[in-house]
């Protein structure tokens, strides 16, 4: 006799169906998010570089076999992973939505990069070619739309790896590079478990490739050349900001008079002997948020702050004009005895945030816009400034996630780097300045150092303020919100690195290769289909026909 099932067994199975069903639906949209948030992991606060390899592995993996729709929402899902909690900061100054906003158009980049590694993944050599679209992707997201945005790449979550000496042989693509086949291998690695040969190879090559770096030697040693000394001794000045309370005006004076004070408790203790006396002095960009070349009283300020201390201050400023509709964000020069002399302007400006495309369009969409009431208007020239016996690289705030920048000014005759910025709007009171974008400025701004064999002296209104030596460790530091000064000497360095002698070529070359590579694929797939053919009409004769 035949056994019936009860309902009670039926029920069981057919919830246990149910939940696997459910968990095989959800396990590729599970991992490609994974993946996501493992790379972002990499960068501060965490600082786990080794998981953006998972996560170029797990994407990598959760991509093959998957169609076009399921790719490019695995795309999707991967990068709002990374660009959801690596930009949270945006929410602090510029709302929910600024930062919504950011995170969707840049993981947009991602359901492009899925797209293309899902057909890739299809040929023998794809490890390669998987590589070189990662750098292709970076390529083109750090230069569209409106300049693009250099943040968030593979190579920036790299500053405590050892495949950031490859910063000074080809720059942050060779790292980003790096990075990708990295996790490429490691895919293979996983996908070749079965065969014992196969895997040892991918083991072995992961190893060397990961460990190779370490033997390209990052100098630290300063360099003297026709007369010009070969170290010098810089001075951080981080004044810090208030808060709130004050009128418009009266909190960008008050700025500029905290940095005066910090200016002359730096003053006073040299005099005591307990720092020695700076070549030079920076402040950090936005120091003074009125025109000191127009205004008076601002002015007066930083001529007493230079005659404190008796040397040149590097002051960061806005600028008015051109015109009345503009202003500038400027480096000046200023001289204990002549005033304000040489200027940089900055070149890579912030959508949305120095700037408004589509003004009046934004400003009907979202009131908030009307704070920004004035654009500021881009610097043409690079950031090389003369201070004495002294020539540095200036960059002003974000500009130190741009390589073009960067490299235009150290080729300029820099020997040493200096980053002005202003991060006070990206932080709370109570951080530990260790997570956020002043953290990921940070690990930026030590990777440009190896990649120039510069020394980096970082001056930021609120902190982190940081010394950086040319290999990448960061030598002194400060907290947020706190007034504080760093004065140290540094080396000052003319030999370029091969990164900045052979400039943007690697870039151009790894990603026109991983373009050329994918048009190899889609060109090999469309051959190998076979061709479409129409089939006669069938007849049916007469004697099959059923009588």
């Amino acid at each position: 006799m035949a056994l019936v099932a009860s309902p009670v067994v039926k029920t069981d199975r057919l919830r246990h169906r149910l939940r696997r069903d459910a968990a095989r639906a959800l396990a590729r949209p599970g991992c490609a998010l994974a993946a996501g948030v493992a790379i972002w992991a990499s960068f501060p606060p965490l600082s786990l570089w080794p998981l953006a390899i998972c996560g170029v592995a797990g994407l990598t993996l959760t991509l093959r076999g998957s169609s076009k729709r399921v790719a490019a929402g695995l795309g999707m899902l991967a990068g709002l992973g990374l660009w959801v909690p690596l930009m949270s900061f945006l929410r602090l100054s510029f709302g929910f939505e600024a930062w919504a906003a950011v995170a969707v158009i840049e993981s947009l980049w991602f359901l492009g990069l899925a797209l293309a590694l899902r057909v890739v993944l299809r040929a023998r050599w794809w490890p390669l070619t998987s590589s070189l679209l990662w750098v292709g992707q970076e390529f083109l997201r750090d230069r569209w739309p409106f300049g693009g945005l250099p943040w968030g790449r593979l190579a920036f979550g790299q500053a405590g790896s050892p495949l950031v000496h490859l910063a000074a042989v080809a720059g942050a693509p060779l790292v980003s590079f790096a990075v990708a086949l990295s996790g490429a291998a490691l895919a293979w690695v996983l996908l070749a478990r079965r065969r014992r040969r196969g895997a040892a190879a991918a083991i072995v090559g992961l190893a060397a490739l990961l460990a190779g770096p370490l033997a390209i030697q990052l100098p630290t040693a300063g360099t003297s050349r026709h007369g010009a000394p070969s170290s010098t001794v810089v001075a951080a000045v981080q004044g810090n900001v208030p808060r709130l309370g004050l009128a418009e005006f009266a909190q960008k004076r008050a700025v500029t008079e905290y940095h005066l004070a910090e200016t002359r408790v730096l003053a006073a203790a040299v005099a005591a002997g307990r720092l020695p006396r700076p070549d030079l002095v920076i402040w950090p960009e936005n120091a003074s948020d009125l025109d000191p070349t127009t205004d008076p009283i601002a002015r007066a300020v930083i001529d007493s702050a230079a005659a404190a201390v008796r040397v040149p201050i590097l002051v960061g400023a806005v600028l008015d004009g051109p015109g009345p509709s503009h202003v500038r964000n400027a480096a000046i020069v200023w001289s204990p005895t002549t005033g304000p002399g040489q200027t940089y302007v900055k070149r890579h400006l912030v959508p949305f945030g120095e700037y408004l495309p589509w003004r009046s369009l934004l400003l009907k969409l979202n009131g908030k816009f009307s704070l920004i009431s004035k654009d500021f208007a881009a610097g043409h020239a690079a950031g090389t400034l003369h201070i004495g016996a002294i020539t540095v690289a200036d960059t002003i705030c974000f500009e130190i996630a741009d390589d073009t920048v960067v490299r235009q000014a150290v080729t300029g005759g820099g020997r040493l780097l200096v980053v002005q910025t202003n991060n006070a709007d990206y932080e709370r009171k109570g951080d530990s300045g260790n997570g956020g974008e002043t953290a990921q400025q940070l690990d930026i701004a030590r990777l440009r150092a190896v990649e120039s064999g510069r020394a980096v002296v970082v001056a930021a209104t609120s902190g982190v303020s940081a010394m950086i030596s040319p290999d990448g460790k960061v030598l002194a530091r400060t907290g947020v919100f706190t007034p504080a000064i760093l004065d140290l000497r540094l080396p000052l360095r003319d030999p370029l690195t091969i990164a900045d002698r052979v400039g943007a070529w690697p870039e151009w070359v790894l990603s026109a290769a991983g373009l050329l590579g994918l048009g190899i694929v889609v060109a090999a797939g469309r051959r190998k289909r076979p061709p479409v053919t129409l089939k006669p009409e069938s007849r049916v004769e007469p004697s099959a026909v059923a009588s």
